[in-house]
């Protein structure tokens, strides 16, 4: 029972120094060898349990958006609510900020991490929306928009850490990004 239990405590720190590495240098540059470093492991153990630095990334990278239902919520405030959470959730101080970020900084430059950006968002954020907007067929469409506000918010907040967006409050954020969030969510999509 001991064996058991080291063995998820080491997979647990393997995947906590994963996390770290590929939140601070992206999918490139990280290595298993530099992980395993971190942990006081050899690397074979890392291959052991994730295979490869594509399984180890996958396995560092799986995360729930754990997007609010927002179904009892004014529609007037969905936009504003969604930037709120996501605020939350992009925070490079939390373990799950810190892999949204690796997967932002790593999608920018390596396919499977941009793939798995695609599924988290189509499996997570589409079905989300859908149950707020009065066309479901629009759901895509209006997803692939709010992404497009929600990422270019994370990269400029907490990747390039653009002044004076960095230090903005959340609020004023929220409430000026919400804004362009509701008008995707709930006016007339133009030809």
């Amino acid at each position: 029972m001991t064996k058991v239990r080291r063995s998820a405590d080491t997979k647990a720190a393997i995947l906590a120094a994963a996390r770290t590495r590929f939140a601070a240098e992206g999918y490139r540059s990280a290595s298993i060898r530099a992980v395993a470093r971190d942990v006081g492991v050899d690397a074979a153990l890392v291959v052991r349990y994730f295979g490869s630095k594509p399984g180890l990334f996958a396995a560092a990278t799986d995360i729930d958006l754990r997007i609010p239902d927002l179904t009892d919520v004014p529609s007037s405030e969905h936009g504003e609510r969604l930037v709120e959470h996501f605020l939350t959730r992009w925070d490079p101080g939390t373990p799950e900020g810190q892999v949204l970020l690796s997967l932002l900084r790593s999608a920018a430059s390596d396919a499977a991490a941009a793939a798995g950006m695609r599924e988290l968002f189509a499996s997570q954020l589409v079905p989300a929306l859908r149950r707020l907007i009065a066309d479901e067929s629009d759901a895509p469409q209006r997803a692939a928009l709010v992404a497009s506000q929600i990422l270019g918010l994370a990269l400029t907040r907490s990747v390039l850490e653009l002044p004076p967006l960095e230090a903005m409050p959340a609020i004023v954020i929220a409430a000026n990004v919400g804004a362009t969030l509701q008008r995707y969510l709930h006016e007339p999509l133009r030809p």
